[in-house]
Order: structure tokens, then sequence, then C-alpha cells
């Protein structure tokens, strides 16, 4: 029984580890571009955008009734 909460212990390491690997490997693109103030302007605007889009959704799961 020892050995198999040993071995649920690790799955938050293999999660963290895959999560960086994800952002690490999505976010040189972007760094790498956005040396360009123009291609800059458009990926700080298309975060932003994502943000508010995020924060509407989990504000419409959490509060579903200030829909109506």
């Amino acid at each position: 029984m020892g050995e198999f909460f040993s071995n649920v212990a690790r799955y938050p390491k293999y999660l963290i580890t895959i999560i960086l690997g994800v952002l690490t490997a999505s976010l040189d693109p972007l760094a790498i571009r956005s040396r360009n103030p123009i291609t800059a302007i458009a990926l700080i605007g298309a975060l932003i955008s994502g943000l508010i889009t995020i924060l509407f959704v989990v504000r419409a799961m959490v509060f579903p009734q200030s829909l109506v």
C-alpha cells in the first residue's frame, strides 16, 4: 500500500513538469516575435483579450444568476 501512495505522490511533479514544458515551448517563439513593435502590440492585445474572455467565462460559471 505504501508503494501506491509513493506513486501517487509523484504525479504532481509530472504535472508541473508538463505544464512548464508546454509554457516554455509556446512562449519562446512569441518572445522572439515580440521584438517587432507591431507584433508586440498584437501579442499584448491578444493576451489581454484572452484574459478578459477567461474572466467572463469564469464569472458566468460562478455567478450564473447574474446573466438573467
